[in-house]
């Protein structure tokens, strides 16, 4: 089992960047696939990124592409997401995700089996 938590989240002027980070507990963080979704009011949960367990493969939504990195570092059992041009429709919680060793990076929600709290983004036009 694994344990999340976000942290870097906050307000922004539309056009700056935040960088979010997310740190797991336990010993087996490496043989996790990480993934970063959003929710903004009144709407579903979205994918945003997810990372493979290595850092040698990722996947983006279209709507972040370019503007958006994820990356990791095993050692310190740590995701980012690094947000740079940052839009007020980018504005809600952000939420890590974990599954164990799965055969593919996902997209799908339902997929990942722990969640983070999440952290609240906020960008102001």
């Amino acid at each position: 089992q694994v344990q999340l938590v976000e942290s870097g989240g906050g307000l922004v002027q539309a056009g700056g960047s935040l960088r979010l980070s997310c740190s797991a507990s336990g010993r087996t963080f490496d043989r996790y696939v990480m993934g970063w979704f959003r929710q903004a009011p009144g709407k579903e949960r979205e994918f945003v990124a997810s990372i493979s367990r290595n850092g040698g493969s990722t996947l983006y939504a279209d709507y972040v592409k370019g503007r958006f990195t994820i990356s990791r570092d095993n050692a310190k059992n740590t995701v980012y997401l690094q947000m740079n041009s940052l839009k007020p429709e980018d504005t809600a919680v952000y939420y890590c995700a974990a599954v164990f060793s799965p055969p593919s990076l996902s997209p799908v929600s339902g997929d990942y089996d722990y969640w983070g709290q999440g952290t609240q983004v906020t960008v102001s036009s």
